[in-house]
């Protein structure tokens, strides 16, 4: 399937909300593990360390009955959470609060067998450029 037609696939599978909110995602053409190493891999490349891998998903499926819900939002769903010292102290030198975006994430998730890899979208200024390095993670660990 043609990547593009895809990634809309993908929006409409969220519900479109992705869009709505800030997100930016891509399909993954392979299984919720392989992504994970993907997106794990991807990281790593870039010189970067993994401080936090959250697993979303499970929370979120281990709680469900807790908290009076039988919806399974996700089959799985992680985010990792990491920095770059290099980028995170040129964007607060810009504005001390860019503190409020750190640590940065991307996430993988898998609903009924669409898997996806994605991040959300930084304000305008001096983040882009770690939005910029998000997106060329998210796209390399896709194989966008």
């Amino acid at each position: 399937m043609h990547r593009l037609a895809s990634a809309c696939l993908t929006l409409l599978t969220l519900g479109g909300s992705a869009l709505s909110q800030g997100v930016t995602t891509y399909p993954f053409d392979g299984s919720f593990e392989d992504a994970t190493f993907a997106v794990e891999s991807a990281i790593v490349d870039k010189g970067l360390v993994i401080d936090y891998r959250s697993h979303v998903g499970a929370m979120l499926n281990r709680t469900g009955a807790d908290v009076g819900s039988a919806v399974t939002i996700y089959d799985n769903a992680d985010v990792f959470l990491f920095c770059s010292a290099v980028l995170s102290r040129k964007v607060m030198e810009a504005d001390p609060l860019n503190i409020a975006h750190c640590p940065y994430g991307i996430f993988v998730t898998d609903k009924a067998g669409q898997v996806a890899i994605g991040y959300r979208h930084m304000p305008e200024g001096a983040m882009q450029e770690v939005q910029a390095l998000l997106d060329t993670i998210a796209r390399e660990a896709s194989g966008e």
